[in-house]
């Protein structure tokens, strides 16, 4: 059995940890809600932009390509995939299921696959791997922008405009609330253009616009590729900051526990050893009466 002084230095060290770990779900829960708010007010932007651009590609009667990323290749040769993870860890299990996710799309089309990661966690996977790094971005899991997103949209772009890849992907977490977050993998370029044919499917508006759809896709197509990995990576900050919050909660709680367990051990040890200090002294009281009386 531990002694004594061995479980309350153990006490005082979970009491630390605890601490810390307090503190820091109080920091991701600061940092989610401020993601949660930037995740869901860009959410409704992104999908109505998804329905403007689908108008605009899906002209009636016309068979042409209206921009180049838009053409769907008949054989794919190469394709691209970026992962989005965190910075840091400390967030559960966060990080290892984008990277299983990913793992299991890259075995299931069985292509040669070009990687770009954002976050450290994720470059250090892909290279622990040996795949095929292309490009790598870090330090945007605080306070992402839009700027920070053009170098990864730039490169993407490139690959698939140039031939070099016949498709992008991207994996990243979905931010579905607090509690649950889903690892998802979604198609990006070529961008599909959605028809609304099937019978119960939700039928666009009618948009007047110009210049002409060529001109205006040319313009809008790069912009809305840069949206889409945008919220990606909104969606991602925001579920990193949940799952670390969830993550320190459990631990902190887990503490308490440990505490609870390790004072309870600290008294029984501390009741043993002044049970086993008053049978020493009754024992020597006892030595000492039939010492005198034998005198």
């Amino acid at each position: 059995m531990a002694t004594l002084r061995a479980i309350r230095r153990r006490i005082k060290s979970v009491k630390n940890i605890s601490q810390v770990t307090r503190a820091m779900e109080m920091l991701a829960a600061s940092k989610m809600r401020r993601a949660q708010l930037a995740t869901l007010a860009s959410r409704a932007y992104a999908e109505k932009a998804r329905e403007v651009l689908t108008y605009v590609a899906d002209q009636p009667g016309s068979s042409r390509i209206l921009h180049p990323l838009l053409e769907e290749r008949r054989e794919r040769k190469n394709i691209a995939l970026i992962i989005m993870a965190g910075d840091r860890g400390l967030c559960g299990s966060f990080n290892a299921n984008i990277f299983r996710m990913s793992m299991n799309f890259m075995r299931e089309h069985a292509l040669p696959t070009k990687v770009v990661t954002v976050g450290r966690r994720a470059r250090d996977f892909v290279l622990r791997r040996g795949m095929n790094l292309i490009g790598e971005f870090t330090g945007m899991s605080e306070r992402p922008s839009f700027i920070d997103i053009g170098p990864i949209a730039r490169i993407v772009i490139e690959e698939f405009t140039s031939g070099r890849v016949d498709e992008v992907y991207i994996a990243y977490t979905d931010f579905v609330n607090v509690i649950r977050q889903h690892p998802t993998v979604r198609r990006i370029l070529p961008i599909r253009a959605e028809k609304a044919t099937e019978a119960g499917t939700k039928t666009h508006a009618v948009y007047l616009y110009e210049p002409s759809p060529e001109e205006l896709l040319a313009s809008v197509l790069p912009r809305f590729t840069e949206v889409q990995i945008y919220q990606a990576l909104l969606e991602s900050v925001a579920s990193e900051h949940s799952a670390r919050m969830v993550a320190m909660r459990n631990a902190s709680d887990n503490a308490e526990d440990l505490i609870t367990n390790l004072t309870l051990a600290a008294n029984k040890a501390r009741q043993t050893s002044i049970t086993k200090e008053m049978l020493d002294i009754a024992g020597g009281a006892e030595a000492l009466r039939q010492a005198l009386a034998k005198a």
